[in-house]
């Protein structure tokens, strides 16, 4: 039947909504051939992604649009997203309105106001923001520059006395003639200058008002601009970031975790960051880079209140033509779209993208370290794994080695949900010469709880740990059961969590826990698992950086142990040294000019 419903759609331009049997919409989508492209999802669907297969299985029906043009399908599509929310679209998480900077222009004294309506009533509009809160700390930062009215009172006659917000000094007093109209329009035409990117010939305009008023000694005026001058640079100074880009543009790149994307936007205007934005975007677990760029764009520049000429993007967006030409008629000029691979532009790209991953990164965090969270996750670790308490202590452990060579343990410390740095405990493996993973998780393990004998003060060895969790599968859990059982620490439950498929394993059960991957107890394993991970690449790095710098200068005569350590501190690197001149390695300590002669022929 619905296969049926496909063949018969017209060949035309587009929306079509995918329903289930109970008539909710599953998924909206346009296409330029209607008939094509629904077809294609039942003639290939083995093809399809994981997760277009699991919503064609639902489908029992199928609705469509017919439009004008692509560009027309765009934004109908995006209505209808907006609109109903289908499970299978990728989708801005907060799907409200986003809130502008609005300034009334249409009033006598125009006031600086958030709103979440976009009108077209002369009115300049500064956005979208992601957050009201966005807004009202940009407000913050430069009300002392332009120190606008914020009240909606009605300025036709003066009154007796200001309000609290002019003794302040954030509000230049209209309200009982401190400030004639013809100044305060300058102040707005000023903001609105500065809010549009051209903060240089803001501060141009206000020296020479400020260097006018002092010419013909009005020296009241003149402090207040020479005031304002200095607000202004104070937030130029807080928003300025340097680049080599020139221009308008917006920057755009994300940073995925699961079935989430952490999308940042830097808004460049002038060659000057002058601020950014991050956004959520949900139901991104099986999609594609470029998918989920292409949808961002879409639903962001929707409801932009200005597009600038060039976009720069992490990715490629899959239907480059199209979104320019509706960017082109909401403009009213050539956009165009790039996603650079080399240059300046990919350098500026590669910044936002480390943005958004270190603002996912600070997210995920807060959200994991929430109190209910942490309550809610050890108490599933508690349950699935079947302690006998709650894991208030945890303890994670891991190997890191190339072929048996630098190899290192790391030990990490979660205490009720928390990582605890100070019990933190690394590992120079010393008994195994070879690359066996089993045999130096043994040695860390034994090494571990033989600290404990004889020690009963409270520091990060005596304390037995709730649960100890090992980076692997069931071999690594049963080397490090041996291990415990041989040291006399079998009472302590033992867990491992394997990379590939997030499987847990105990020695009570022969069969895999899987969670789901929404599970907090499952994240709070990972995050235990994942530090433990960190830790020791972090110490076998370092190992394995001294391992070259010596064996690099082993065979170099009369360079020993010290006359190393010096010139590792002096140089850092084996490569530095080779591009230090012999003059500098001369000058090392415990160095002549005949060693460093040497040095730099072994080099």
């Amino acid at each position: 039947m619905v296969l049926e419903q496909a063949r018969q759609m017209p060949s035309k331009p587009g929306v079509y909504l995918m329903k289930d049997a109970g008539g909710s919409i599953l998924y909206v989508g346009k296409a330029a051939n209607l008939r094509n492209r629904v077809r294609s999802y039942f003639s290939n669907s083995g093809k399809l992604e994981e997760k277009m297969q699991r919503m064609v299985a639902r489908v029992a029906d199928i609705d469509f649009f017919i439009t004008g043009s692509e560009e027309e399908a765009l934004v109908l599509e995006l209505n209808l997203i907006k609109r109903h929310h289908p499970r299978y679209n990728v989708r801005l998480k907060d799907d409200k309105t986003f809130p502008y900077l609005k300034i009334d222009l249409n009033e006598d004294w125009p006031r600086v106001q958030i709103t979440r309506r976009l009108e077209n009533d002369g009115s300049r509009y500064f956005g979208p923001f992601a957050r009201a809160s966005s807004i009202r700390r940009a407000l913050k930062a430069i009300k002392d520059a332009f120190p606008f009215r914020p009240c909606s009172r009605n300025l036709s006659k003066p009154m007796s006395r200001p309000c609290l917000e002019y003794d302040l000094h954030n509000c230049s007093g209209p309200c009982i003639g401190a400030i004639t109209r013809k100044e305060y329009l300058e102040t707005i035409k000023q903001l609105i200058l500065f809010l549009e990117g051209k903060r240089e010939r803001v501060m141009r305009q206000l020296e020479v008002s400020m260097n006018r008023a002092a010419k013909v000694m009005d020296y009241e005026k003149a402090a207040r601009l020479r005031d304002q001058i200095e607000a202004v640079r104070e937030v130029v100074r807080w928003q300025r970031m340097a680049t080599t880009v020139r221009g308008n543009q917006d920057v755009i790149a994300f940073a995925q975790d699961k079935d989430q994307a952490y999308t940042q936007v830097f808004f460049i205007r002038g060659g000057k960051l002058i601020s950014r934005e991050s956004f959520t975007l949900q139901g991104t677990r099986y999609e594609e880079p470029e998918q989920i760029m292409t949808s961002f764009v879409k639903h962001f520049y929707n409801s932009a209140s200005y597009i600038p000429a060039l976009i720069l993007l992490q990715h490629p967006v899959t239907e480059k033509a199209t979104i320019e030409r509706w960017l082109l008629g909401k403009r009213g000029g050539r956009v165009q779209i790039q996603a650079p691979l080399r240059g300046n532009k990919k350098g500026l790209v590669d910044t936002v993208a480390e943005n958004a991953a270190q603002s996912m990164e600070q997210l995920v965090a807060r959200r994991l370290a929430a109190p209910a969270t942490l309550e809610a996750a050890l108490d599933e670790v508690k349950r699935e794994l079947d302690l006998p308490r709650l894991p208030l202590r945890m303890e994670g452990y891991d190997i890191s080695n190339i072929q048996g060579k630098a190899a290192a343990g790391s030990m990490v410390v979660f205490e009720r949900g928390q990582p605890q740095p100070a019990d933190y405990r690394r590992f120079r493996i010393k008994t195994v010469p070879a690359a066996d993973d089993y045999a130096m998780l043994q040695e860390v393990i034994q090494r571990r709880f033989r600290h404990r004998e004889g020690k009963e003060d409270l520091n990060s060895w005596s304390t037995l740990p709730d649960l100890v969790l090992i980076d692997g599968g069931r071999g690594q859990l049963n080397a490090v059961l041996e291990a415990m059982q041989a040291i006399g620490a079998d009472r302590v439950p033992v867990a491992s969590l394997a990379k590939e498929r997030e499987e847990l394993f105990t020695p009570q059960k022969k069969t895999a826990i899987s969670l789901p991957r929404s599970s907090p107890g499952l994240q709070l394993l990972q995050r235990l698992r994942d530090e433990a991970h960190r830790f020791a690449l972090g110490y076998h790095h370092r190992l394995r950086q001294k391992q070259t710098f010596g064996s690099a200068l082993d065979d170099v005569p009369g360079i020993g142990a010290k006359r190393k350590r010096h010139l590792l501190r002096q140089f850092g690197s084996v490569q530095a040294i080779r591009d230090a001149s012999i003059a500098e390695l001369a000058a090392t300590r415990g160095m002549n000019h005949n060693l460093a002669q040497k040095v730099k022929e072994c080099l």
